[in-house]
């Protein structure tokens, strides 16, 4: 029995509907931008609109993703009921409040200062606390996952923990440790400043700090995404994972290598020396080896899928391969925008490269490319996977389906490809208007014009994406559905390593390499006489 189907369902819903409002806003600020409209002839309400958008994307909607379809997991890789569903409740609602205070505060205009904490701008304290919030309700989740896996681990000593399960709490203690960062930044540098104690705040070593997170967090969100890679798509489409400790190996090596890297974002600061930026650009590189690991792990069990239905010859299994199944058209469609959206991180990794494309328009396609397009087509397809076991719909309409993922594929590559381009030529990222009559710009109206046709497709399949959700219940369950199942193994009696089967050395790992890499940076900045600078309130205190 599904004893946290509640749970889950408020998780996703919550998620989702908040994602078809910032999407709406994404949508809006490339059509006021563009020359198909009118300037609003107020900056404020596009940056107000671009705060409140990424907030959701970069807090809100992955994070309730990545706690429902824990909980979920707990429960159905476990098979046992979740520990902590009172607690777990708890969490949800601190989210919910956190949440609508920070939207509270970013509609009345005090706290337009973007998703990245960077001062000296400065919003309201309530928008400060209700992320402080969200980021506290999730901490809730990061607990019951430790307390879940550790019941399990007693209860069947010696056992291998399911491979979803172990990359569930694998994403947890990431997390746990990748929000320290800004967790440290917020209430010992801003929160004082918000608050009028302080008239000046280190600005870099608030940077400093904000990017502990703000790389790391990209692998928080992937982690979903990657669990579904390896234990949802070969089951979906018929195939066997072709290796469960690839897996494992590639969800530790996240632990460990996305941490140290966040300094490669502050490559222009003058504040960090450029020893330190070089080690990050070094150990950026190494995080692509967990994401090369399962693109090889996740194709060869997709060619095990084809094969046996029937696929011969050198490539005669891509024909074979279900591609009327959803889930085999979202694997593809996340692997192709993961490809292009990680050429382009090789770009904004390197110390030299990134001088090109700093702050332009370049950035927002990519990561773009990467968490909009391979990572949010699979929390789609998450949702889908499950929505019979929580709701007890009938099978979810194949043919609509594979629209929506066909429509958020083209939308997301007609959107960001243009801002690649423009990027190139110099157009910079976080500008609220560009006059697309002058003679050096007009040759580039036609870039912003196809990104709102293309973020008009996006709203499109969001809107589909809720209905189909929505209307499940309407479609009869017919025979009752067979007990949710993970994907099968290729060898089903192979060994799992003890290493990979806990924890301990991987997260002390991860500190270490995180203490080693930001240790340095974060003393040299706090003890720096005179590297405080005013504080700029947005919206007044």
């Amino acid at each position: 029995m599904f004893h946290a189907k509640k749970l889950v369902l408020a998780h996703f819903w919550v998620a989702f509907i908040a994602f078809l409002g910032a999407i709406l806003l994404g949508e809006w600020q490339m059509f006021v931008r563009s020359p198909l409209a009118a300037w609003v002839n107020n900056p404020e309400h596009y940056y107000r609109s671009v705060t409140a958008h990424g907030t959701v994307m970069a807090y809100v909607l992955p994070t309730l993703v990545a706690m429902g379809f824990g909980y979920a997991i707990s429960e159905l890789a476990l098979k046992r009921p979740l520990v902590g569903l009172k607690w777990a409740w708890a969490g949800f609602w601190l989210v919910i409040a956190g949440t609508a205070m920070a939207a509270v505060t970013m509609a009345l205009g005090r706290a337009s200062v973007l998703y990245t904490f960077y001062p000296p701008m400065i919003a309201s304290p309530f928008y400060y606390l209700g992320v402080v919030l969200v980021v506290v309700g999730s901490w809730f989740w990061v607990a019951l996952m430790s307390i879940n896996l550790r019941a399990w681990k007693k209860a069947n000593p010696g056992a291998a923990v399911p491979l979803a399960m172990f990359g569930n709490v694998a994403g947890a203690y990431l997390w746990a440790w990748t929000s320290v960062g800004a967790a440290v930044e917020v209430l010992v540098l801003i929160l004082p400043a918000s608050l009028g104690l302080n008239d000046t705040i280190n600005a870099g070593l608030a940077r400093v700090f904000f990017s502990w997170t703000l790389h790391a967090i990209v692998y928080f969100w992937l982690m979903p995404a990657y669990i579904a890679f390896y234990t949802l798509v070969p089951r979906a489409i018929g195939g066997r994972l072709y290796s469960d400790t690839m897996g494992r190996v590639a969800f530790v090596l996240f632990l460990v290598f996305s941490m140290p890297i966040g300094i490669h974002h502050l490559f222009a600061d003058p504040q960090v020396g450029a020893g330190f930026k070089f080690v990050h650009a070094a150990m950026t590189a190494m995080v692509s080896v967990p994401t090369l690991l399962t693109v090889f792990t996740i194709v060869a069990s997709v060619e095990i899928a084809g094969r046996l239905r029937g696929g011969k010859g050198l490539f005669g299994w891509v024909k074979a391969l279900p591609w009327d199944n959803p889930m085999m058209l979202a694997v593809t469609f996340s692997f192709v925008m993961l490809g292009f959206g990680g050429a382009g991180g090789i770009i904004n990794m390197s110390y030299q490269l990134n001088e090109t494309v700093h702050n332009t328009q370049w950035v927002t396609g990519h990561f773009h490319l990467i968490f909009a397009g391979a990572i949010v087509i699979m929390y789609f397809m998450i949702a889908y996977d499950l929505w019979p076991q929580l709701t007890g719909c009938g099978p979810l309409p194949r043919r609509l389906v594979s629209t929506q993922l066909w429509l958020w594929f083209v939308g997301m590559l007609v959107l960001s490809m243009p801002w690649h381009l423009v990027g190139l030529l110099g157009m910079p990222r976080r500008m609220a208007y560009f006059d697309y009559t002058h003679p050096d710009l007009r040759s580039q109206a036609w870039t912003v014009t196809a990104s709102t046709l293309g973020g008009l497709l996006l709203v499109v399949s969001a809107f589909l994406l809720v209905y189909i959700l929505a209307t499940a219940g309407r479609r009869k369950a017919g025979p009752r559905p067979q007990p949710f199942s993970f994907s099968r193994m290729a060898h089903p009696d192979g060994h799992t390593p003890v290493l990979l089967n806990g924890f301990g050395l991987w997260v002390a790992m991860m500190i270490g390499l995180t203490l080693v890499n930001y240790g340095y940076p974060i003393f040299q900045l706090a003890v720096l006489k005179d590297a405080s600078v005013p504080i700029i309130p947005i919206g007044g205190r």
